[in-house]
């Protein structure tokens, strides 16, 4: 049974460290996307309002060692906007200047440390190095609260083993996380639809083979849809494609035929030229990629509009609908056209529709679809992926009685 931060107790005057995803991507030294902050508001809100002594704890990136183009000080300017009062920064992780820090807050206020993958000790392979650094970070709380539901497939120092130190509870946003994904696995409303896109099939593989016996369709598109397409004998041209994978990819439609489940590939795709955004494009038929004017050298970019209005309008139907990974690359306007359909058929389901975070959550808030409009949309991309594969997320599992 999860332990939750409503049987935490009396959090008044406590120091308690609080475990976020704050990786967020930067631009220049500016936040171009700060969902994973908004979405970590209401447990920050309730720990304030409860007067902790809130130390919050976050990476960003994957630096080596210290790199000030992945500090958290522009995270924390953009939080003291959002709560619109002063959360202060401290330029290390550990040591005499945060404990000083720590030690001058009053109940109420908050902190953010500097970047926690600053310290090797964070996402060491070594074990013992990752305690050590966990012990230095719990010297600094009495409780600690973990809301970073984007790390809790991840073993590292402020994840795993400072919770088996300090007595540790799952804030809100780490329930929301696991009620929508409960909700996924386990009893869904029908008919149910889960959406998958991205560029590669093997980061997709362990999810599809979990959750073909539990849907009714999958609709594949991205650039992962080349070796679904190959599978079946078709080219591809110079479309993305991994031939490891071809007799796996083909096995899937073996298995969804005896579970009757049906495997949607788009009917028609958009290929350039060349992967740029000013790259001369075509519509062509999905079995006729090298048939248009770029023959053996097309790259397949997005699905095609057909494509688009036809997974839209099963996406429509549907009563339960988990979307996954881009349709194509929605960063360049003239290939951005299936991810756009496909957000839009999401934000029009009459029950539960479930953008899966990563290139999915920046691309719905991109092209300018309200979050309000989504049942839910997760901060954890890869998280989220290892719990539909049925995989055990260290960083939850150190969190239950």
């Amino acid at each position: 049974m999860l332990r939750t931060i409503d049987q935490a107790g009396d959090l008044r005057g406590k120091r308690v460290i609080l475990r976020v995803d704050f990786n967020v991507p930067l631009n220049q030294g500016q936040i171009s996307d700060d969902g994973r902050i908004r979405a970590a508001l209401p447990t920050i809100k309730l720990l304030l309002e409860a007067g902790a002594k809130l130390v919050i704890a976050s990476h960003l990136g994957r630096p080596e060692g210290r790199d000030d183009g992945f500090s958290l000080s522009p995270v924390a300017a953009r939080l003291s906007e959002l709560l619109e009062t002063k959360v202060a920064f401290v330029s290390e992780t550990v040591g005499e200047l945060v404990s000083q820090a720590v030690a001058s807050l009053s109940d109420g206020q908050a902190l953010i440390l500097e970047n926690l993958r600053f310290n090797s000790g964070e996402a060491s392979k070594d074990a013992n190095a990752r305690e050590a650094f966990a012990r230095e970070l719990a010297a600094l709380g009495d409780v600690l609260v973990s809301d970073g539901f984007g790390v809790s497939h991840r073993k590292q120092a402020s994840v795993y083993e400072l919770a088996k130190i300090l007595p540790s509870f799952a804030g809100l946003l780490i329930q929301a996380e696991l009620n929508i994904l409960q909700t996924l696995t386990e009893n869904p409303d029908r008919p149910y639809t889960v959406v998958l896109g991205g560029s590669k099939v093997s980061d997709k593989l362990g999810v599809i083979q979990n959750l073909l016996p539990k849907v009714d369709r999958l609709l594949i598109g991205g650039g992962m849809l080349f070796t679904f397409l190959a599978s079946q004998g078709l080219k591809v041209g110079k479309s993305l494609l991994e031939a490891d994978q071809l007799d796996r990819v083909g096995g899937f439609f073996d298995e969804a035929a005896r579970l009757g489940v049906e495997i949607v590939l788009p009917t028609d795709v958009v290929v350039a030229n060349r992967f740029a955004a000013d790259a001369e494009y075509e519509v062509v038929r999905s079995s006729a990629i090298e048939e248009s004017r770029f023959g053996s050298e097309a790259i397949g970019l997005d699905i095609g509009p057909a494509a688009a209005e036809h997974f839209a309008a099963m996406i429509r139907s549907s009563r339960t609908v988990f979307w996954n990974g881009p349709m194509g690359v929605f960063e360049f306007d003239n290939f951005a056209n299936g991810t756009k359909v496909v957000a839009e058929a999401l934000s029009l389901v009459e029950g539960i529709s479930v953008v899966g975070g990563g290139d999915s959550a920046a691309a719905v808030r991109k092209l300018g679809f309200s979050e309000n409009a989504y049942s839910h949309i997760s901060t954890g991309g890869g998280a989220s992926l290892e719990f539909l594969e049925g995989k055990s997320l260290p960083g939850l599992e150190v969190l239950n009685d």
